[in-house]
């Protein structure tokens, strides 16, 4: 389950330096969101309106009674003995975001220098980029020597169909036991809007190569949308996934049984 906590920025500001000012989505809300959809436990994704400040990220995880795990933001100052802290404070994976309209670029330095200083935590890296980037990235993403999640189906064009060139390389990366995908973001990614059937085929293509690696998450406040008439619903998003995943059993998997293997729990 993929989903933010932003602010309350009295308390948790946002970065000089970010790229859209959202409202404020406190955990208090995700939490009764949480409550009426029937969602138990999930992982708060550190958005980059933060900065590299983890602070709101881990008081999420720290106040959610065991609901919570942590993915973080780290940088060129990360250190093993703080990343050992950082797991300590329920933190298990890191992000990275250089999508052009939230991130920014990738500094490949500081990747394998946070990959050194995670190494023995059993964190995965988490990735959000275009989907037209897939092709330039392909050499990079294979050598990676850890867990890969991708972030929004990779965020590729539905409309250009399951053969177009950035899915399928994206398929072939599911193929490697390392690579995960969320099935979130079809709101995002979606030309038509709900039910969002055009992204239905990019979902069940993967179903098809890789069950057991494909986890979901509403993508909740949904940064980025600020007219209240485009706000997606997450009953819906939830809904969507009914469609896009119609075997009971899979479906489970993906909400529950693959998360917990992600993230090495019982």
């Amino acid at each position: 389950m993929h989903f933010h906590v932003l602010g309350p920025q009295a308390r948790f500001p946002f970065a000089a330096t970010r790229k859209y000012t959202p409202p404020d989505a406190p955990l208090d809300i995700a939490l009764a969101l949480h409550g009426r959809l029937g969602i138990a436990s999930g992982l708060v994704v550190h958005a980059n309106t933060h900065g590299f400040d983890n602070g709101v990220d881990l008081d999420a995880s720290a106040r959610s009674g065991g609901r919570y795990l942590a993915v973080v933001r780290l940088d060129g100052r990360a250190t093993r003995e703080g990343c050992r802290a950082l797991h300590a404070a329920g933190a298990r994976g890191v992000r990275f975001a250089f999508n052009p309209q939230h991130g920014g670029t990738l500094d490949q330095e500081i990747f394998e220098h946070v990959l050194r200083c995670i190494e023995g935590l059993g964190w995965f890296v988490e990735l959000h980029f275009e989907g037209a980037a897939i092709p330039g990235l392909r050499r990079w993403l294979e050598g990676i020597p850890a867990t890969v999640v991708i972030d929004h189906f990779g965020r590729v064009d539905p409309s250009l169909g399951v053969d177009q060139e950035p899915f399928g390389i994206l398929c072939e990366l599911m193929g490697r036991d390392n690579f995960w995908t969320k099935l979130s973001g079809a709101e995002r990614i979606s030309k038509q809007g709900w039910p969002y059937d055009d992204v239905a085929p990019l979902a069940r293509r993967l179903v098809e190569i890789a069950p057991g690696r494909l986890i979901w998450g509403s993508d909740w406040p949904h940064t980025g949308v600020f007219d209240a008439a485009k706000m997606p619903d997450d009953g819906k998003l939830l809904d969507a996934l009914l469609r896009f995943v119609p075997d009971e059993t899979v479906r489970k998997n993906i909400l529950v049984g693959n998360p917990k293997r992600l993230l090495h729990a019982s």
